[in-house]
C-alpha cells in the first residue's frame, strides 16, 4: 500500500505544480516578451512485484518554455527591418512636405520672380516695376532660406534622435549583460539545468526592443548571450559591456555620428556598418535624403545665382554703369578633419554652375598621392603626386600648406547655397535692364545691309573695349575692316563677309576666325556695298532699353543646370519628384515590411504565447488530477487504517 499512496503522492503534488504553471501563463497573458510554459513529466520508476511491474507515480522532470529560436531570430530580424523603413519614412515625410507646397513654396516664388522681370521688360524706365522686380526677388531669396532653414531644423532633430537611440542601445546592452551574470548563476554556469525561465523571457524581450534601435546578430554561449553590430563588433559578451556613443563627426563638426567605445579609444563607426533599427533608419535618410535635398537646394540656388550675376554682369543700368552681382554667392564650405597632423588648408571656388553635383566630396593625402572623390558615388575624380586645382565638377582646388599622410577635408560645395542666398541690390536704378552697347548704320550706305541690335556675348578684357566705338567698313561686298572709331586704328582688316555671321566670329563656333575679343557680337545681314558702314559703340543713353532684361527673363527655361539638361524650374521639379517618390516607395515598403513583422510576431505567439482557452483546459485538467490524486490517498489511507486494525 505505501506504493498507491506515493503514487498519489507524487500525483497530488504534479497537479499543484501544474495549476502554479498554469496559474502563472495565466496572470502574465499580457506581459511583453512571455512565453508559455509548460510541465514536464514522467513516469516514475516501475517495481516488479512478480507479478508484473508496477508504477511508482510521477516525476516533474522540469518547467519548460515553449521556445523557438529560428523564430525569435525571425521575429527580432523583421523588427529590426520594419523599425528602419518605419523610421525613414517617418523623416522623409516632413522633407516631401515642404518642397511639394505648392502655395508657399518655392515654385510660386520663382515663377513670381521671373514674372516680375517679364514686367520690367515691358517697362524698363519704371520705377514700380523695377521696385516689383526686386520685391519678388527677395521673395524668392526668403524662401530659399526658410526652405534651408527648416531642413537643418531636421538636421539638428536628427542629432537628438540618434543621440537617444546611442543611449538607448547601451541600456538594453546594460540590461542583457546582467541578465546574462543572473542566469549564469542560477544554472551555476552549466548547460543541461533548470533554467530560470522568466529570466530568459526578460533577457529576450530586451533583445528585441534591441532590434527596434539596431540591427543585431545574437549567438548563444553556454547560457548566455553574446551581441554584436555592425561587421562583427560586440556589443554585449557575457557579462561584459561594449559601449557605443554620439560623437560629433571628425570632418563635420555638428553632425553625430556613432562611436566604438573600447578602453583605449573611441573609434568612429561607419554608418554603413549600422544598419537596421531606428538608427539605421535615421542614417538612411540622413545620408540619401536629406544631405542630397539640401545640397540640391543649394545647388540651384547657386546655379540661379550664378548664372543669373553672369548675365545681369553684361547688362547695363540707369546710371550708364554695367551691372554688378544681383545675387550672393556661397564659397564651398570646407572643413579640416581634426585628427589632421599637418598644417594644409584648403579653398575652393565654383567655376561652372552647369557643372555642379548635389554630392559632397573628400581631398585625402595617402602620403605619395593627393585624392578627390565625389562621396555619393564614390567615384575618384582626381589622384595625383601633386595638389589638385580643377576644375572637378565646377570646382577649384587652392591647398596651401602640407598634408600629412592620413589627413583629409570634407568639401561642401552647395551645402550654403540656399542658406546664404540674398539680394545684393537694393538700389532699384541699379537693376542692368539695357545692353552697354548700341549699334547704327551709316545714313549713306548704298547696299541692302542691316545690323542687329548687338548682344553682349561675355566679358571684355576691360570696359574701355566693351564702351569704345567700333566702326565695321566694308572694303568691298565681301570683305570687311574692323576700326577703332575714335582712333582711326584698324583692328581687323580683309575679314571675310559671311551674311549673318557673328562679328566677331561667335566662340562657340569652331573653325571661324575671331578677329578680335572685345565682349560682345552682331550679325550683318544683307548684302553691304563697298563703303558701306556700321558702327557698334556704347548705349549712352539707354534707360528704355529692354535687351538685357530679356536675356534674364529667357534664363527661366534656359537649360542652365545639370550640364545644361535642366531649368531652374526643372531642376527643383526633378528634386520634388524624387523626394516624392522615395517618400512613396518608402509608404509601400514600410507597409509591407510591418506586415511581415506582424505575422512572423503572431506565428510566434501561436507557438509561444498564452492561449487563455488552452490555460482553463489545462487549468480543469490539473483540477481533475489533483482532486483525483487526494481520492486515491484517501483510498490509501483507508486501506492501511483497516490493514492496521487487522493487526491488531
Amino acid at each position: 500500500m505505501p506504493s498507491v499512496l506515493s503514487s498519489a503522492q507524487s500525483g497530488l503534488a504534479a497537479a499543484q505544480l501544474g495549476l502554479s504553471v498554469t496559474g502563472h501563463n495565466i496572470s502574465n497573458v499580457n506581459t511583453p516578451g512571455f512565453t508559455r510554459q509548460r510541465l514536464v513529466q514522467a513516469s516514475g520508476l516501475a517495481q516488479n512485484t512478480g507479478s508484473g511491474y508496477v508504477g511508482s507515480g510521477t516525476n516533474v522532470q522540469g518547467i519548460a518554455r515553449v521556445y523557438d529560436q529560428y523564430m525569435e531570430t525571425r521575429v527580432i530580424n523583421a523588427q529590426a527591418s520594419s523599425a528602419a523603413l518605419n523610421s525613414y519614412y517617418a523623416q522623409i515625410q516632413q522633407v516631401d512636405s515642404l518642397l511639394s507646397d505648392t502655395a508657399s513654396g518655392l515654385t510660386p516664388n520663382l515663377q513670381a520672380f521671373f514674372n516680375g522681370i517679364q514686367t520690367l521688360t515691358s517697362d524698363p524706365n519704371s520705377s514700380a516695376s523695377r521696385q516689383a522686380m526686386l520685391s519678388s526677388a527677395t521673395q524668392l531669396v526668403s524662401s530659399f532660406n526658410s526652405l534651408d532653414n527648416q531642413l537643418s531644423e531636421i538636421q539638428t532633430g536628427l542629432n537628438g534622435q540618434i543621440r537617444t537611440s546611442v543611449d538607448t542601445i547601451n541600456s538594453y546592452a546594460n540590461q542583457i549583460a546582467n541578465l546574462n551574470k543572473a542566469i549564469e548563476e542560477a544554472t551555476n554556469g552549466q548547460s543541461n539545468v533548470q533554467a530560470p525561465n522568466d529570466l530568459l523571457d526578460q533577457r529576450d524581450q530586451l533583445v528585441s526592443d534591441m532590434g527596434k534601435e539596431i540591427k543585431v546578430t545574437v549567438i548563444a554561449q553556454s547560457n548566455s548571450y553574446n551581441l554584436f553590430i555592425g561587421s562583427g563588433q560586440p556589443l554585449v559578451v557575457g557579462p561584459s559591456v561594449f559601449s557605443l556613443a554620439a560623437t560629433p563627426s571628425t570632418t563635420d563638426h555638428g553632425r553625430l555620428e556613432v562611436a566604438y567605445v573600447v578602453p583605449s579609444a573611441v573609434i568612429p563607426l561607419s554608418e554603413t556598418m549600422l544598419t537596421g533599427g531606428k538608427l539605421g533608419g535615421l542614417f538612411d535618410f540622413r545620408n540619401n535624403t536629406l544631405d542630397v535635398t539640401q545640397n540640391e537646394l543649394g545647388r540651384i540656388a547657386t546655379g540661379i545665382s550664378m548664372t543669373f550675376n553672369a548675365q545681369h554682369a553684361l547688362g547695363q543700368d540707369q546710371h550708364g554703369a554695367l551691372g554688378g552681382d544681383f545675387f550672393t554667392v556661397a564659397a564651398p564650405l570646407v572643413t579640416l578633419a581634426s585628427t589632421n597632423t599637418g598644417d594644409g588648408a584648403l579653398s575652393c571656388t565654383l567655376s561652372d554652375a552647369s557643372a555642379l553635383t548635389n554630392s559632397n566630396y573628400q581631398l585625402s593625402f595617402d602620403g605619395t598621392n593627393y585624392n578627390v572623390t565625389r562621396i555619393q558615388d564614390a567615384t575618384v575624380l582626381y589622384s595625383g603626386g601633386v595638389p589638385p586645382t580643377g576644375p572637378l565638377d565646377g570646382i577649384n582646388f587652392t591647398l596651401t600648406g602640407t598634408m600629412q599622410a592620413g589627413d583629409h577635408m570634407l568639401i561642401k560645395p552647395t551645402a550654403l547655397g540656399a542658406a546664404s542666398m540674398a539680394v545684393l541690390i537694393t538700389d532699384r536704378s541699379k537693376i542692368a535692364a539695357a545692353a552697354p552697347i548700341r549699334t547704327s548704320t551709316t545714313a549713306n550706305n548704298k547696299g541692302s545691309g542691316t545690323i542687329s541690335a548687338g548682344v553682349v556675348i561675355g566679358p571684355p578684357p576691360t570696359n574701355a573695349n566693351l564702351r569704345n566705338p567700333v566702326t565695321i567698313q566694308f572694303t568691298s561686298a565681301t570683305t570687311y575692316d574692323v576700326i577703332d572709331t575714335g582712333t582711326g586704328t584698324p583692328l581687323a582688316t580683309a575679314q571675310a563677309y559671311v551674311a549673318g555671321q557673328d562679328i566677331p566670329a561667335d566662340p562657340s563656333i569652331t573653325g571661324v576666325p575671331k578677329p578680335f575679343d572685345n565682349g560682345w557680337s552682331v550679325q550683318i545681314s544683307g548684302t553691304p556695298a563697298a563703303n558701306d558702314s556700321f558702327t557698334i559703340g556704347p548705349n549712352t543713353n539707354g534707360v528704355g532699353d529692354n535687351r538685357n532684361a530679356l536675356l534674364l527673363g529667357a534664363l527661366q527655361a534656359t537649360k542652365t543646370l545639370d550640364n545644361g539638361t535642366a531649368s531652374y524650374n526643372g531642376a527643383f521639379a526633378q528634386l520634388v519628384s524624387a523626394v516624392g517618390n522615395k517618400a512613396h516607395e518608402l509608404s509601400v515598403t514600410s507597409k509591407a515590411e510591418t506586415n511581415m513583422f506582424e505575422q512572423v510576431t503572431a506565428a510566434q505567439q501561436a507557438q509561444g504565447g498564452v492561449n487563455l482557452d488552452e490555460e482553463a483546459t489545462n487549468l480543469m485538467k490539473y483540477q481533475q488530477a489533483y482532486a483525483a490524486s487526494a481520492k486515491v490517498m484517501a483510498a490509501a489511507q483507508k486501506m492501511f487504517d483497516i490493514l492496521a486494525a487487522l493487526g491488531a
